[in-house]
């Protein structure tokens, strides 16, 4: 369940607060604490590293024991390995979110293959294209193994996927023959997002709605470098250009939490503000089960025009 606490209104066209998710069905936060994070994918408990929970543990030892997958390694960096109490654990295994079925995924950098906490975006997403009148095409820059993608063609959207890793972009194609998508439109592009989004604008190609994910450092295929503080301003500036005049929305998320989301704001003000509508900011949060407890996880800015 996503919960979107009060965001203070600044002006009519500008809010900031906290988007909150409580998980879902196979997906819950448990614990928090001591540099750790524990957390339920599907039917396994996992143990990973997040420089974020510098509190107190506090289920007991046993409930930490008690994970079939832990993470040793660098919390910031994520460079590590996976050591696994049980011999069975595969790979791979599957998951869903309102219904759309895909993997869960043991990756070499801690990662399972999503990122839980963006559900309030896929709702907020899928509520959106909902409620649309018109065709809305999709730019999805970072798309990593595609959810968004497959939320939005679900709902009716035509998307265009564009990461710089093969290897993601196969995931994402998995995931879509597992969620039995095959028939949606979307276009899976292995490119460097700055590169193709400045060779759309020469195309005059033009977007309903942008979701912008980048991390903070980067490759592309052709060993393209990525540094979020310094490439980002320039990025963002062509995103606002490809969109539309009727464009609905554009959602950053930015996973460089010691920053601040006032500064992603500012960057994003300028540009976006002129069309009208709103601009929120603030962080993506994950709350504890059964606790009141949140932990930050991420930053965003989410523009829309209504």
């Amino acid at each position: 369940m996503a919960v979107e606490l009060p965001l203070p209104t600044l002006t009519a066209q500008t809010r900031h607060g906290l988007l909150v998710s409580e998980g879902w069905e196979d997906y819950r936060l448990l614990d928090i604490g001591r540099g750790r994070k524990l957390e339920r994918f599907g039917s396994y408990i996992v143990d990973r590293p997040e420089a974020q929970a510098m509190g107190p543990q506090h289920l007991s030892g046993d409930a930490w024991r008690s994970a079939h997958a832990i993470f040793d390694g660098d919390a910031e960096e994520g460079e590590g390995r996976w050591r696994f109490t049980q011999r069975d654990i595969p790979d791979d295994f599957p998951m869903a979110w309102e219904g759309l079925v895909f993997h869960g995924r043991f990756t070499p950098f801690r990662h399972l293959g999503l990122f839980p906490e963006q559900a309030v975006h896929w709702a907020w997403l899928a509520e959106r294209l909902a409620h649309a009148t018109r065709p809305i095409k999709i730019l999805n820059l970072f798309g990593y193994t595609g959810l968004a993608s497959l939320v939005a063609a679900r709902s009716g959207a035509q998307v265009t996927h564009v990461d710089a890793s093969k290897k993601a972009i196969t995931y994402a194609r998995e995931n879509q023959a597992l969620a039995r998508l095959e028939d949606k439109p979307i276009r899976w592009i292995v490119e460097d997002a700055v590169k193709f989004a400045e060779r759309e604008i020469r195309r005059g190609n033009r977007y309903q709605g942008i979701i912008l994910d980048p991390p903070k450092f980067g490759r592309g295929p052709n060993g393209e470098t990525w540094h979020l503080f310094e490439d980002l301003p320039k990025h963002l500036a062509d995103c606002a250009a490809l969109l539309a005049d009727d464009a609905d929305f554009l959602v950053l998320t930015a996973y460089a939490i010691r920053a601040s989301f006032l500064a992603f704001h500012d960057l994003a003000q300028p540009l976006l503000s002129p069309r009208g509508g709103v601009l929120s900011s603030g962080e993506l949060a994950m709350q504890v089960e059964g606790k009141d407890r949140l932990l930050s996880t991420s930053l965003f800015v989410r523009w829309s025009r209504t």
